[in-house]
Formats: C-alpha cells, structure tokens, sequence
C-alpha cells in the first residue's frame, strides 16, 4: 500500500498544516515505511497469544484506601481570599 502526495497534502490541510513540497515528499516516504511496517505485523500468527494491556506484569501500585482524619474548616479557610458560611467564596460569573 502506498500514500499519494495529494493524500500527504489533504491530511496536512485537515490538520492546518502547511508544508513546502520537499517536505510532503519526506512525509509521503515515513507514512509509507510506517504502512509497509503495519503490513508486515499483520503477517505475525497471533491466534493463541493472550491479550495484555501490559508487557509486563503489572501490580497495583496505589497505597490503600485508609479513613483518615480531614482538616478543619478553620484551616482548609485559613489562606482563602474571602469564606463565607464555612464555604470558599467565589465571585459570581453566570449572569
């Protein structure tokens, strides 16, 4: 399979891009080397190969989920610009 220019040229269209004509070229020979590389991927037998997400085997590495004591209402307030009712006060901004 091989990319046209003019499909180089249409990608870098819908992505805003613009390119001098040397450098579509460029881009047309890595799509197509990337292409010729997928192709040859999809010759790989992989029919009893189980899925992974991981190539290696992955453990969770989050701490636990402990209850532990939050901070005051006085402290969390302490640096806020302005508090009101024990609540951050922010300036409205919806009409």
């Amino acid at each position: 399979m091989s990319i046209p220019l003019e499909t180089v040229r249409h990608i870098a269209r819908l992505a805003n891009l613009e390119f001098a004509g040397e450098e579509l070229e460029v881009f047309a020979r890595q799509l197509n080397s990337i292409l010729l590389y997928i192709e040859k991927l999809d010759e790989l037998e992989t029919q009893n190969v189980q899925p992974t997400s991981h190539v290696t085997e992955m453990r969770q590495a989050f701490r636990e989920d402990l209850v532990a004591p939050s901070l005051e209402v006085s402290e969390a307030l302490a640096n806020a610009p302005e508090s009101k009712d024990g609540h951050f006060a922010v300036p409205k901004v919806i009409g």
